[in-house]
């Protein structure tokens, strides 16, 4: 098969589970990874100040109540398919077999993204992503599910599963940006910053390709490279080396521009304030009880000063199930899904 496809490096983005790719993913494993963009829920089981367990968060869930997630409402993988946290006690026996969310709020590429939101370093995602890659993927969950199917039924669960990799923002935002003099703007400028979180980037793709991934759908955040040009170069680098295709690039940067934009030709009020939120724009601090709330979450492109609104979320994954070459690379995830079937046969 023709090598090709990968990376995207955006903030927003992935898929919604409808028609063939739904049907397809409902038959899979699916796993994902990354930050607070697909937590679940993870970090309500963790030391950390980084939590979506108080309203008005999942304020439109059908229980009206916070789950976990940075969200009004659905985040991107329940859009594909639902799974337990790997941290959830009731994450064993068969339900091992739908797969887990790996996904912790405040991580990035880097080890040092995020450890201001740590509470104490005594806990196995303290080493933020490059351990929970090896550890808790590798060494616990598909221990586990060995030890329920078999060696050989575990790997082929791995191998046909759909994984989601979603990370980087808060490598800008939080170990860039927001910390004065941090010691990451100080030892980078922000070009040579890109190009070392790339690097990164890319260790920790192969990575889950050595651990048995085989069809993979990254985003990543907006300055590592989304301009077609660059996305399909990387795309056919990332996939020369197992020589055939593994990774599929979702390019939402250009699609969140457009909301930016214009907004009102999506449906959306507004691009520039967030619904829950204070200060100008409601764009300060964290969304908490006592922050303002917008009666109409879906006329908000975001939900808080940083997460997407649930309407958003899923907008920006029907551009990825139906989208152009200038929003995925090499293929539209219902084409990149139905691969399978094409080499079974």
């Amino acid at each position: 098969m023709a090598s090709s496809v990968v990376v995207s490096w955006i903030v927003l983005g992935l898929f919604m589970a409808i028609s063939t790719t739904h049907v397809e993913a409902v038959a899979r494993a699916f796993f994902e990874f990354g930050d607070y963009l697909v937590d679940n829920g993870n970090n309500d089981y963790l030391d950390t100040t980084a939590r979506a367990d108080s309203p008005p968060y999942g304020i439109d869930t059908p229980s009206h109540r916070p789950t976990g997630r940075f969200s009004n409402g659905k985040n991107i993988p329940d859009f594909i398919k639902p799974t337990l946290q790997y941290l959830s006690p009731e994450l064993n026996g068969d339900k091992l077999l739908v797969g887990a969310n790996f996904a912790t709020a405040s991580i990035g590429i880097l080890n040092d993204t995020g450890i201001q939101f740590f509470k104490s370093t005594n806990f196995f995602f303290h080493n933020p992503f490059k351990s929970i890659l090896p550890n808790s993927f590798s060494e616990k969950y598909q221990s586990r599910l060995a030890d329920l199917v078999g060696e050989d039924e575990a790997q082929r669960i791995v191998n046909d599963a759909l994984v989601l990799i979603t990370v980087g923002g808060n490598d800008f935002v939080n170990n860039y940006y927001l910390v004065p003099f941090s010691a990451r703007s100080r030892q980078f400028n922000l070009p040579d910053y890109v190009r070392y979180l790339i690097s990164e980037y890319n260790k920790l793709l192969m990575r889950l390709y050595e651990l048995g991934a085989r069809r993979v759908l990254v985003t990543g955040t907006g300055p590592l490279g989304c301009v077609p040009t660059e996305l399909a170069m990387r795309t056919k680098w990332l996939n020369s080396q197992p020589g055939t295709t593994i990774f599929l690039a979702a390019n939402t940067q250009q699609q969140t521009i457009n909301f930016i934009s214009n907004p009102g030709a999506y449906g959306f009020t507004t691009s520039k304030i967030a619904c829950c939120g204070q200060g100008l724009y409601n764009g300060l601090g964290l969304c908490t009880p006592l922050s303002n709330l917008c009666p109409n979450r879906d006329e908000y492109v975001f939900w808080d000063p940083f997460q997407p609104s649930e309407r958003a979320n899923r907008i920006l994954v029907d551009m990825i199930l139906k989208g152009s070459a200038e929003h995925m690379c090499p293929m539209i995830l219902s084409t990149f899904l139905a691969l399978d079937t094409i080499t079974k046969t």
